[in-house]
């Protein structure tokens, strides 16, 4: 199958949840057969040749840095305005060059293209089939967006939360195949779709495997939260947590540890405003840092998959969350993971469980077994190929929100829109 794969950036370094899902997706897509050449933004840690060892094709553009009022005046939101010369002249190359069997937009942040691609649709000789693979309901995203925003700030996010409802509504409207990376996400967009099937997609997991831990007296009373912090949502969702847990923590003498990628800037407003938080920003592996953490706390506010989830559970870290935050995960509240309904609870559920072992290890060892089968690339790769070409699909279900390959259920049927 040749696959024209339209994408943000090259995946390569995978510094964030985004990019990493990208990653995966695009190498499971290639070892389960399909052909695939990706259309993106060059990324200058990398210097990638024309075709990889798999036989991908990579075609990558500079970024053109667009102007505040240039992008205002865009009709699409900001997120899909990150394009330029080069990268719209490859995709000119590429639609031009061969006939393609699907066209992919990965991400509403290819979207870019979707006036281009349907052009080249109308006229060509094979009729691609177009496939949208949705990182998250975008409109959801958009709408918690502008509501956190204040003032001027305001105005500009909802007006960009019009434009991320008019390109969403048109992928969803053009593609042949829609997917999704949790069961939430397959129900909004089914709606949207008014009954056409939403096919569920979850991440894989590629990283290290813990294969066994004890958490003891040894490992320093210490909760840990990793990710990027430069997504908007996730900065309103960490400083909530801060606000109202930061001092219950400390005054309990329990240390805080926030790790990943901020702008420098960011975090040392961060550090002024709670000296007893240890900042750390990205570090080159955070192996160490979860192995030196009791346990791990998600206070994220807005759903749609959370990649450090898994890194938390198959790294053997309980994790602690806010109710909303990992959907798409096989944990249940109390057995393998604690869920709370307010940042102060979770702080406070934090203190509680510091210092339980046989509770924490219980956690660790029930998350880690719930999600061992699940969250593999190769089956996720052959899936999404299978889904593509109106084939089977080998019977993905949906268990506690989790994906499983076996018969299919009724929880896969409602999270597929059937």
């Amino acid at each position: 199958m040749q696959c024209l794969w339209i994408t943000l950036a090259d995946p390569e370094p995978a510094t964030n949840g985004q990019l990493i899902y990208s990653k995966g997706l695009i190498e499971a897509a290639s070892d389960a057969g399909a052909q695939l050449t990706i259309v993106g933004l060059a990324r200058p840690e990398i210097k990638r040749l024309p075709v990889d060892r798999r036989g991908i094709a990579w075609r990558l553009g500079r970024e053109e840095v667009w102007t505040p009022w240039k992008r205002l005046l865009s009709a699409n939101p900001a997120l899909a305005t990150r394009t330029g010369p080069e990268i719209v002249d490859a995709l000119e190359r590429c639609l031009s060059s061969q006939l393609w069997d699907a066209i992919v937009f990965d991400s509403i942040c290819a979207g870019w293209a979707l006036g281009r691609v349907m052009r080249h649709r109308r006229r060509a000789a094979r009729v691609p089939r177009i496939v949208y693979i949705a990182h998250n309901h975008e409109v959801t995203v958009a709408r918690r967006i502008a509501h956190d925003a204040s003032g001027r700030e305001r105005l500009i996010k909802e007006i960009d939360q019009l434009k991320v409802i008019g390109l969403e509504r048109r992928l969803i409207a053009a593609a042949d195949v829609l997917t999704s990376n949790t069961p939430d996400d397959c129900r909004r967009f089914a709606a949207d779709r008014r009954g056409r099937p939403v096919t569920f997609l979850p991440p894989g997991y590629g990283g290290p495997r813990v294969s066994a831990r004890t958490i003891d007296s040894s490992v320093p009373r210490r909760a840990i939260a990793i990710g990027s912090f430069d997504w908007p949502p996730k900065r309103v969702s960490l400083e909530a947590f801060l606000e109202a847990g930061a001092g219950v923590l400390a005054k309990a003498g329990v240390e805080l540890q926030i790790v990943g990628q901020a702008e420098a800037a960011y975090l040392a407003g961060l550090r002024r405003r709670f000296p007893s938080v240890d900042f750390l920003g990205p570090v080159p592996d955070v192996g160490p840092y979860m192995a030196n953490a009791r346990l791990a706390m998600v206070p994220d506010l807005l759903g749609g998959f959370k990649l450090k989830g898994l890194d938390y559970a198959f790294n053997r870290l309980p994790i602690l969350s806010m109710r909303v935050a990992l959907p798409g995960m096989p944990l249940e509240d109390g057995k393998s993971i604690g869920l709370f309904d307010s940042h102060r609870a979770l702080a406070d559920g934090i203190v509680t469980l510091i210092d339980d072992y046989p509770q924490l290890n219980r956690r660790q060892q029930e998350a880690y077994a719930a999600c061992a089968d699940c969250f593999d690339w190769a089956q996720i790769g052959r899936h999404l190929i299978a889904t593509i070409r109106g084939q089977s699909t080998a019977g993905l279900t949906v268990e506690r929100g989790a994906p499983k390959f076996g018969p299919a259920s009724s929880e896969a049927r409602l999270a597929a829109g059937k």
